[in-house]
């Protein structure tokens, strides 16, 4: 089993900035893709961003140039840059991660972006 744990979140201001961190631990022998999705109220959870073991990202197109990905494969991390927040940002951001050919995803942490 592997277990993410997502930190980081929080309130801020728009145009302000958050830094996301995400940590696998348990049983790994090797994290694959990993990626930050999100969910607001009343919305269905949506991709934002992910990054592959050899580091190619991909971003929604309402995060692209705002947002960047990026990972520490020796710490088993990804992180999620968040700069220029808009309030439509706000949501709880969830990471997830390929190992071993299943899927693993954290708890979430909250992301609000007040106006």
């Amino acid at each position: 089993q592997v277990q993410l744990v997502e930190s980081g979140g929080g309130l801020v201001q728009a145009g302000g900035s958050l830094r996301l961190s995400c940590v696998a631990s348990g049983r790994i022998f090797s994290i694959g893709a990993m990626g930050w999705y999100r969910q607001a109220p009343g919305k269905e959870r949506e991709l934002v961003t992910t990054i592959t073991r050899g580091g190619i990202t991909n971003y929604s197109d309402s995060v692209k140039g705002r947002f960047t990905i990026s990972r520490d494969s020796a710490k088993n991390t990804a992180y999620l840059q968040m700069n220029s927040l808009k309030p439509e940002d706000t949501a709880v951001y969830y990471c997830n991660a390929n190992e071993r050919l299943r899927t693993y995803w954290g708890q979430g942490t909250q992301v609000t972006v007040s106006s």
